[in-house]
């Protein structure tokens, strides 16, 4: 391990944490809830801006970690993501000789046997790895599987990082002393098993450095494409490929965050929205195998010389959508599959139960969940938010959203969902996913893509399964059947005066005004010890002030712990 690494980063973090638990945490919860809310702006984007300088300075794992922060703009704060941008491209480049020395180590002779020609400056520079255009031998071009397709002598070159094992293992062990940190504050405790998502993603990281897997998962992707037309993925040349090393076809082109050239070479960007949309729900739901790194640098639009008639017959630039780096893949499970094809029916045609269901099949819940709340909420979000386009959604009222969230309150307190962690790079590549298409179009409206694509997974499950229609028949019939018995159940509770007024949501909040009350009473009590502590300090009793500091500590403590 590499210990000076380790320490800055635990250091690093210690010093965001405590930041945290004193501005949102201690002052909000002792009077001082405009004040913390004032000043979070400027904090957010200071943490931003010494995250991304930790990040370029020492790479690794914390620019990948940063890189996923900065395309969340759909959840995160705006200072924030705004200051993690420049990740996508601001990582430094190793120098040429340690390259040279990878290459030549894998291969056991002088790059220029190995290669025709091979550039000095990288194309890009990544958090484990680096990549430099090269060209092949004559003797060694590389013909595709097809008859008519033409030699590939234009190369690009992957090769990884010296030490990277070493600086993964580094900043791991510091993740896990983090992890441990955040364990031990109940609401993340509830919700995840930190532990096991860094053990996930220790996994995925030490696939990502085997380059012969990721291009084994190149060739699977492009198998999983072959019939559409509008993706592409670069050809592995396996002569040329180690462990370490990576050479594949160059198939370089318009960064998909490009969107003033992609729109110059006449290519609609709420197409290419559209496009990587579609090809992630094929990736997920039919094929279980989807490309988990979808950030910025892997992903180009490519245009071609031909015209293009979309669906409403307009003529404008053919172009395909380019996937490159598939160190880091995901792969869904057929039981986690059903779960999530249910919420997505569940989601296109409105069915809060459905969806409350597919959370159950996917173990998101906490055993404590209120499922009956959690159904009444799903139904209201459809109500007052199904539909609507990203631009539509971001100019939601910060009114309508503290009336939903009063509503809710008791719900949105508990947070009844936990991290399965089988779904940590799904979550993070649906994440990105969802940056991306508001990026390219802010009136992206997702429901155009979800609604009839959930309709053809209804029509295949209706089409194929016998069990289907015995399922909803079975349904139907016992609600058919339970009718009677239960309107003369309440018939009869009514004649006999049984008939009770349940109010849970008024005994929630009865519930919540008693904690507030016992948290208020206690924070007065750390007021008056606290401020009889200063005034006996400055009276001159030392010994006493401090006595009387303890018990405003003491209490303080308390009123936090009761507050989780």
């Amino acid at each position: 391990m590499l210990r000076a690494r380790y320490r800055r980063i635990v250091f690093f973090f210690a010093r965001i944490l405590s930041g945290f638990i004193f501005w949102d945490l201690v002052l909000p919860r002792i009077g001082f809830r405009n004040w913390s809310r004032k000043t979070r702006p400027d904090r957010v984007r200071r943490s931003a801006i010494a995250y991304r300088l930790l990040a370029i300075q020492m790479g690794g794992v914390l620019i990948k970690v940063g890189q996923f922060l900065s395309t969340r703009v759909d959840v995160l704060p705006q200072e924030f993501t705004d200051e993690l941008q420049g990740l996508q491209d601001e990582v430094p480049p190793v120098a040429f000789f340690d390259i040279r020395e990878v290459v030549e180590g894998e291969f056991e002779r002088p790059l220029s046997d190995i290669f025709k020609s091979f550039e000095h400056e990288p194309l890009a520079a990544a958090s484990l790895g680096q990549v430099h255009r090269a060209q092949l031998m004559d003797e060694d071009a590389f013909i595709g599987s097809t008859p008519n397709q033409p030699e590939i002598v234009d190369v690009v070159v992957k090769v990884q990082r010296p030490n990277i094992e070493k600086i993964i293992d580094t900043d791991l062990a510091a993740l896990r002393t983090v992890g441990s940190w955040l364990r031990r504050y109940p609401p993340i405790r509830r919700r995840a098993d930190v532990p096991a998502l860094i053990d996930e993603f220790e996994r995925i990281l030490y696939e990502e450095v085997d380059y012969l897997a990721e291009g084994r998962n190149a060739e699977i992707f492009n198998d999983n494409f072959s019939q559409d037309q509008g993706i592409r993925v670069p050809k592995v040349i396996w002569n040329y490929t180690t462990q370490r090393v990576l050479t594949l076809e160059n198939v370089w082109a318009i960064k998909i965050t490009d969107y003033d050239r992609i729109a110059a070479v006449g290519i609609s960007r709420s197409q290419v929205a559209s496009r990587l949309l579609d090809t992630y729900l094929k990736q997920i739901f039919e094929d279980g195998f989807f490309h988990a790194d979808p950030h910025p640098g892997n992903l180009f639009v490519y245009p071609l010389d031909e015209p293009e008639i979309d669906s409403s017959g307009r003529s404008g630039k053919s172009w395909v959508l380019t996937f490159v780096d598939f160190g880091m893949v995901g792969r869904v499970p057929v039981n986690s599959r059903e779960g999530m094809r249910e919420m997505l029916i569940g989601v296109a045609t409105q069915d809060s139960a459905r969806v409350v269901r597919s959370y159950k099949m996917l173990g998101v819940l906490l055993p404590s969940a209120d499922l009956a709340l959690l159904e009444k909420a799903e139904a209201r979000v459809f109500e007052r938010f199904w539909g609507k386009n990203m631009a539509e959604l971001s100019q939601i009222t910060p009114e309508e959203i503290r009336e939903f969230t009063s509503e809710f309150r008791e719900l949105l307190y508990t947070m009844p969902f936990q991290i399965p962690q089988d779904f940590i790079f799904l979550a993070r590549t649906v994440g990105i996913l969802s940056g991306m298409c508001t990026g390219l179009d802010p009136e992206f409206n997702i429901w155009d893509h979800i609604t009839p694509y959930a309709g053809k997974l209804l029509v295949e499950e209706a089409g194929s399964s016998r069990d289907f229609w015995i399922g909803e028949l079975q349904t139907f019939f016992s609600a058919l059947i339970s009718a009677p018995k239960r309107i003369n159940s309440v018939l009869t509770k009514i004649e006999q005066g049984d008939i009770a007024i349940q109010t849970p949501d008024l005994l929630k909040r009865v519930r919540r005004l008693e904690l507030v009350m016992g948290q208020m009473v206690i924070g007065i009590v750390f007021a008056a010890f606290f401020l009889g502590a200063v005034q006996v300090y400055l009276a001159g009793e030392f010994a006493i002030s401090v006595i009387l500091l303890i018990i405003a500590l003491l209490s303080l403590i308390w009123l936090l712990l009761r507050s989780n």
